[in-house]
């Protein structure tokens, strides 16, 4: 017999020292390393990422030169505040950036950019900036473009993070069709961080861009009768967060996406019932942001009602996030594969 829980039911209080603990890679990436890594021997510029990340992690595990090292002129090597790994999406990008985050001795951080800007709102820009600004390493995944204010906000706090003598890594990554050759490219990079453009070692990487193939095929719905029989043979023994869609999606309201990690904490699997298109902004891109965690801990999902890829509107699936909502579509696609048939996410 499953253990059922409510997430509609859960408010969790978490402190700054809490919220920064969760800033590492999720389990999917938790044992990467550039050894890992395996570069197609056709793509010589993922060889040429690996080396390249490899060196500015060695930079930025030198200690700065103190005491007769400081006097006598030892320094460390010269490297630059920033590196970005420009690319396509499928090339390996994430595991890289994680691959750094393992290779750099702490105190570090990573997380993706929503996750940046949801710190800076649960805790002030201040706060975030003092708090970052002890770290060695900042690591910010799939930088985004689609929100002019955050990403403002995100060039002052890496501004202020480099002043600060932290090193800081970025990739990036933007659905295929939607900008240029289906990419955030580097020139759009380094044109909303600013001043910061030319302290940024920028590294192509390219690579076969399997995403190209678009969304996933969504499972068919489960029964709302036979839902509760399909939670039992599938998790039994397994803590399960069973919830009403609409009243789990209110409930997200009050809950800030900040936290959203440690609101899923212990959950095996979720099930959720009457699942219907969202139809409101606000809703939906926190939504996305819940999805994103429960991908992060490989969460298997059965749900009732409309199949994922009627999730979002769609004007939302063609609108200015809509790389956040197709992110969302075929990430819980691949959960509600796991917790129907078994398949890996």
């Amino acid at each position: 017999m499953a253990q059922v829980e409510h997430l509609a039911e859960r408010t969790p209080r978490v402190s700054t020292d809490e919220l920064l603990k969760g800033f590492y890679p999720s389990p999917r990436f938790g044992s990467v390393s550039f050894d890992s890594y395996r570069p197609d021997p056709s793509q010589p510029s993922q060889a040429h990422a690996v080396s390249s990340m490899e060196n500015f992690a060695a930079a930025v595990d030198v200690p700065e030169p103190t005491g007769l090292r400081k006097l006598f002129g030892a320094r460390k090597p010269d490297s630059k505040a920033g590196f970005y790994l420009d690319g396509g999406f499928g090339v390996g990008k994430t595991h890289l950036l994680a691959s750094l985050w393992h290779a750099v001795e702490g105190p570090k951080a990573f997380g993706t950019f929503v996750e940046y800007t949801n710190l800076v709102g649960a805790l002030s820009f201040r706060k975030t900036v003092d708090a970052l600004s002890t770290y060695k390493l900042v690591c910010i995944d799939e930088f985004e473009l689609d929100d002019p204010g955050d990403t403002v906000l995100m060039s002052r706090l890496m501004r202020e993070l480099a002043d600060a003598g932290v090193k800081l890594a970025a990739t990036s990554n933007t659905l295929p069709g939607s900008l240029g050759e289906g990419r955030f490219a580097a020139v759009d990079f380094q044109r909303e961080i600013q001043v910061l453009a030319d302290q940024f070692d920028v590294v192509r990487i390219d690579g076969e861009d399997y995403r190209h193939r678009g969304l996933p095929q969504s499972p068919d719905p489960v029964t709302e009768d036979e839902l509760a029989d399909r939670v039992a043979a599938e998790f039994s023994g397994k803590v399960v967060a069973d919830d009403d869609f609409s009243t789990l999606i209110n409930h997200l309201s009050t809950v800030h996406p900040s936290r959203y990690r440690q609101l899923i904490e212990g959950v095996d699997a979720v099930a959720w019932h009457n699942v219907g298109t969202i139809t409101e902004q606000s809703v939906a891109l926190r939504f996305v942001v819940l999805a994103d965690r429960l991908y992060d801990k490989d969460v298997p999902i059965l749900a009732s009602g409309v199949p994922f890829d009627q999730l979002f509107t769609e004007e939302m699936m063609n609108g200015g996030y809509m790389k956040k909502y197709f992110r969302a579509v075929s990430r819980l696609t691949a959960l509600a594969r796991e917790g129907q048939t078994g398949e890996a996410a």
